[in-house]
């Protein structure tokens, strides 16, 4: 069976002869191997098409090769394997150029696709090879002919001689007869009679004939009728005694032209071919009596091999008296296997080629040379599969599903047939890498392994038997294309984008040891969305499966691992992480009513930190909330041994998360956090990275807010709303005020009033002004004083310190003696005390202080805001 790809197809053939892979620059290359020529085609080029032969003479004529003229003229073609097609040529073929000691052979190879030749391509090739010096006789034994030729020698010619008319010899081959010196006449010697041919018989019967400058040739297929079966040491050789006359001149000379080449003289025994060559057989050694071994060397497909080289093959190569015995191992390097098939079973058998070369000396030749070239085919052996030409394949199973040849193509199996000119046959299924039947997997790196599992069944002509034989072909590709991934992160979660390749259909997604499924997802508030390109992951930033790595100044580095697995194995295929720092001010929230929700993380260099065991400074108070890697507290402010601390601005608020090992009172834990509530905006919330433990968290911030509303009455219950303004009032007519600190709701906090005053704008700066308020004290000058009311706990009123009331008269600027018909706007301003601490300064005794006119609020250690109402319009008494 041949496996191969072509254009990215998988390629099944089923032929009678194995495929091996023969290097080549081109289409053609050539070697010269002693007396024979060598061109092989290139099976990469020639494949699939048909071919023919021809030899090109000295004038440029083609002649066309069949069997009988290539076995005539010493040609060989060969197909023992479709890969390593073969042309031999010897160096005294029919239309070899001789000069000297240099032989050269032209020939003619088209190829067309169709077996008419129509449109044929021409291909040349010229080669040359140094042969010498030659032997007085060469015997060689070709697979398709043998071949003997002799040094002609011409005694001295006789003065006054006569030449003969022009003979019917002179009709023969072209080369026959245009030499000085052409042959005349063969004669074969048979137990029975001798038959003599004139040149022209013997070629009209297949024999070759030809005279060189120094040489007589004679060339006999194996089919030749005079060819005889004789034995030597059991061993059967085909044989020709023959005699040749040529002319001379002035003269006819007979040399003898015997040629002898063994048939069999092959055994198998114990896995080994054993191959068995006699030695001075009779056909060859008429006349002579005494030999002498000049020289035994033997090779593969026309290659001697060094006894180093036989050695490490484990060939066998002995001479000994009568015979010469070469051992093969079956399978060894050198040979092959190709497929066959015997009574309906298929099976293989192991060819190899061998040659030897044997070169003697006796007392009448002088020195022989004797190559035999043999090719060796062990006996069947059942195996797994073979084809021969009576086999056809009638349909195909492709995962459990039985279809004919013809409609295998609908399911992407595309399959013809091959016939080689050598009588093998091959069928050929062609798959797409890409069909659903052809299973993929990733092997490694960029390499995918494509696997084609069918069952092929069989008929046998003309018994109509018929076998399956199951074909499993795998492919290894460099086409893998892996996933990759892109990161992020938003401010609040780690995103991974993974772009897929095409070999992760079955892998599956993992954080650590936990397959991410979308329900898994859901569960843990995760995001997975697969639209079948990309994988879209996101994780909130404390979460259990994130990994905190540390803390430093530009916040806290978080990182997100994500595992692809193959989904039967579970083996790991490809991994990622994303990596950010976030700000901390995701880890502390300071709410509006005095609550703290901070969360501790636990770093991955403390692995035995339980985050269930974190507590505050009060170790009573313990999270609300725990998992593997975080804890999160919810607390007021003014619980949970919160410490306060006041300045101009702010009031801070301080707590650490804790943690202490059973036994141990000293934390091994300790993350400082800090709450500042400042009338400014919210900023970001920092960690503080320090060199040892314990990491703190910078301050965080909220808002400290206060209110100025007008009340309609002297109840408080019911403010004028921001669509009721300007409000309009008559002159005298009471004005109901109330300041309120809004947050943090932290009943340890008390509001104290400093001043309040009306403008005639918005800005609190413009002029004129009227001071309502001076230090928390009413305005002496005023002719109607500030009156101010308790403030009482109920529903609305959480907080009564939080809150200061007072009531004023309307008025209005005048100039002069005119009244100002304008609105007018009123302004407080408020300090923010405590009531757990000694009182310090004079705005913080909760009492009127008039010793000093206006606040230098620079100077205070006390949070301060300001706040202001909407416009007030004066009515006159007629409107």
């Amino acid at each position: 069976m041949e496996l191969s790809l072509v254009q990215r197809l998988l390629l099944i053939g089923i032929l009678i002869s194995e495929i091996r892979t023969q290097d080549g620059s081109g289409p053609m290359n050539s070697e010269c191997l002693g007396n024979l020529l060598r061109i092989t085609l290139s099976a990469e080029y020639f494949e699939d098409k048909y071919l023919s032969f021809s030899v090109v003479d000295q004038t440029g004529i083609a002649w066309e090769l069949d069997e009988a003229m290539a076995s005539q003229c010493g040609y060989t073609v060969t197909y023992r394997n479709w890969s390593n097609i073969e042309f031999r040529a010897s160096a005294l073929s029919c239309h070899s150029r001789l000069e000297k000691d240099m032989f050269t052979v032209t020939i003619q190879i088209k190829a067309s696709h169709t077996p008419d030749m129509k449109n044929a391509e021409t291909h040349l090739q010229s080669a040359s090879c140094h042969y010498g010096p030659w032997s007085p006789r060469e015997l060689v034994c070709e697979s398709n002919y043998m071949e003997v030729s002799v040094t002609r020698e011409v005694p001295q010619t006789v003065k006054d001689f006569i030449q003969d008319e022009h003979e019917d010899w002179t009709l023969a081959f072209p080369e026959a007869k245009t030499g000085e010196a052409s042959i005349w006449q063969i004669v074969f010697h048979q137990p029975e009679e001798k038959k003599a041919l004139l040149v022209s018989d013997a070629w009209s019967a297949g024999y070759g004939l030809n005279t060189t400058d120094t040489r007589v040739l004679l060339r006999i297929p194996y089919t030749a009728v005079q060819i005889q079966l004789v034995e030597a040491q059991g061993i059967t050789f085909s044989a020709v005694r023959s005699s040749t006359f040529y002319k001379q001149q002035w003269m006819i000379l007979v040399v003898d032209t015997a040629v002898a080449c063994p048939v069999d003289g092959v055994d198998y025994a114990n896995k080994t071919i054993i191959w068995t060559v006699p030695k001075y057989i009779q056909p060859l050694s008429a006349g002579a009596t005494r030999f002498k071994d000049v020289l035994v060397e033997a090779g593969v497909d026309l290659h001697k091999l060094s006894a180093k080289e036989m050695a490490s093959r484990k060939y066998v190569l002995s001479n000994d008296l009568n015979a010469i015995t070469m051992k093969i191992p079956i399978g060894a390097e050198g040979g092959y296997y190709k497929t066959s098939v015997s009574s309906g079973q298929h099976g293989a058998k192991y060819t190899i080629n061998l040659f030897l070369e044997h070169q003697w000396e006796d007392n009448k030749w002088g020195l022989t040379k004797h190559t035999i070239i043999k090719e060796i085919e062990t006996p069947f052996e059942q195996v797994e599969l073979a084809i021969t030409n009576n086999v056809e394949l009638v349909n195909l199973t492709i995962e459990g599903a039985t279809v004919a040849v013809a409609a295998a193509v609908q399911h992407g199996y595309l399959t013809y047939e091959i016939r080689y000119a050598n009588g093998n046959k091959a069928y050929v299924i062609q798959v797409p890498f890409d069909v659903p039947s052809v299973k993929k997997e990733y092997m490694r790196a960029d390499m995918r392994a494509y696997t084609l599992n069918v069952t092929l069944a069989f008929i046998t002509h003309p018994t109509s038997e018929t076998f399956t034989v199951p074909v499993i072909t795998v492919s290894t590709i460099k086409d893998a294309v892996l996933p990759s991934a892109t990161g992020f992160c938003d401010g609040r979660n780690l995103q991974l984008i993974i772009t897929r390749g095409n070999v992760d259909q079955n892998w599956l997604p993992f954080i650590s040891d936990w397959h991410l499924t979308p329900e898994a997802a859901q569960k843990y508030n995760y995001s997975l969305r697969d639209n079948g390109t990309h994988w879209a992951i996101s994780v909130p930033f404390l979460s259990s499966h994130v990994n905190y790595e540390d803390f430093h100044t530009s916040g806290i580095k978080a990182s997100l691992h994500l595992s692809l697995k193959d989904g039967i194995t579970l083996d790991n295929r490809r991994d990622f992480s994303i990596s950010c720092r976030f700000s901390s001010s995701e880890l502390i929230q300071c709410l509006p009513n005095g609550t703290v929700v901070v969360t501790a993380v636990k770093l991955v260099g403390i692995a035995d930190l339980d985050t269930s065991l974190l507590v505050l400074r009060d170790r009573q108070c313990k999270p609300s909330l725990v998992t593997e890697k975080t804890a999160t507290f919810k607390f007021n402010v003014n619980t949970c041994g919160t410490s306060t601390k006041f300045s101009s601005t702010t009031m801070t608020y301080e707590n650490d998360v804790l943690y202490f090992r059973p036994g141990n009172d000293t934390p091994v834990y300790q993350l400082k956090f800090v709450c500042l509530y400042t009338i400014k905006q919210t900023v970001d919330v920092r960690y503080e990275s320090k060199k040892n433990p314990p990491p703190s968290i910078k301050p965080g911030f909220g808002a400290l807010a206060l209110s100025l509303k007008l009340f309609k009455e002297k109840s408080y219950s019911d403010p004028y709303q921001e669509s009721e303004y300007p409000v309009v009032k008559y002159l005298r007519e009471a004005l109901y005020f109330e300041v309120e600190l809004l947050q943090p709701e932290d009943a340890r906090l008390e509001l104290n009033l400093d001043d309040c005053w009306a403008t005639n704008s918005q800005s609190q700066d413009s002029l004129p002004q009227w001071p309502i308020l001076i230090n928390g004290c009413e305005n002496s000058e005023d002719s109607y004083r500030t009156v101010f009311h308790e403030v009482n706990y109920s529903l609305r009123v959480k907080f009564p310190q939080h809150l200061k009331r007072f009531e004023v008269r309307m008025f209005t600027f005048v100039q002069g003696t005119s009244l100002l018909q304008e609105q007018l706007y009123f302004h407080c301003s408020a300090v923010i005390c405590s009531t757990m601490q000694q009182p310090s300064g004079f705005l913080c005794p909760r009492r009127c202080n008039p010793g000093k006119h206006r606040l230098d609020h620079s100077a205070g250690p006390y949070p301060h805001g300001q706040a202001s109402s909407g416009a007030v319009l004066v009515r006159k008494e007629n409107d």
